[in-house]
């Protein structure tokens, strides 16, 4: 069974879907036969590439709103985290353009450490207050995760996987995500936001049982079968 998660590493909400979902699938029976596949998915791929924004400042110009209230919603959202276990520090913190971090979830996935990266940049971001849009950062951030730090260097430096990136965008507006985290269990179910554990335990259980239905026998044994072989 295959579970696909689109988010983005400085979506707040993305980290404690990651959560949730985690504490659901460990205790899923089948949790060893469930594929976790990461998707790409930019807030704002417009973002100048190499420019940061306040976040308080953004959300304050977004929704119209002071900044002082702006600030507030952060110091909410860091309860609301550490709920789930996850230290938020979102004081200070910066906006930016992600796709240069998800080029690297795509590099990761190729060496079979998707979920180890996608882990560390939202630790980078939401807890350590390191930067996930300067190369030198995320090269450092790409190593601690598992990856051979010259080729994520190296990655970083072109245009790998920037198409890779744009259509895990595009695939995720085809299926209706309007906002993440995005979950789809095997192109069956999809689950829009960071819903409690119970939620993705339901949708799993039931993805599972749809693909693995249960043959029920009707009736009782002949009595004509022997050892060997059943008459009419």
């Amino acid at each position: 069974m295959r579970v696909e998660i689109w988010s983005d590493v400085v979506c707040p909400w993305c980290y404690i879907g990651k959560r949730q979902f985690e504490k659901a699938l460990a205790g899923f029976e089948h949790r060893d036969q469930v594929e976790v596949v990461h998707r790409s998915f930019q807030l704002d791929p417009s973002f100048p590439p190499g420019e940061t924004v306040d976040v308080a400042d953004m959300l304050a110009a977004k929704y119209g709103m002071p900044r002082e209230q702006a600030v507030e919603m952060n110091r909410q959202m860091e309860k609301r985290a550490a709920t789930v276990g996850l230290e938020y520090r979102l004081e200070g913190g910066r906006a930016g353009n992600t796709s240069d971090a998800h080029r690297l979830i795509h590099l990761a996935a190729k060496h079979g450490l998707q979920d180890e990266t996608v882990e560390a940049l939202f630790k980078a971001h939401f807890t350590d207050r390191r930067s996930v849009f300067d190369h030198d950062s995320l090269t450092e951030i790409a190593g601690e995760a598992g990856l051979d730090a010259a080729t994520a260097r190296e990655t970083l430096s072109s245009t790998a996987f920037t198409a890779e990136v744009e259509a895990d965008q595009r695939e995720a507006r085809d299926l209706g995500a309007t906002g993440v985290p995005f979950f789809v269990i095997d192109r069956r179910y999809g689950i829009s936001g960071a819903q409690p554990p119970e939620a993705f335990t339901e949708a799993l259980t039931r993805a599972w049982t749809d693909a693995h239905p249960t043959l029920t026998t009707i009736g009782t044994p002949s009595e004509t079968c022997t050892d060997e072989t059943c008459t009419p």
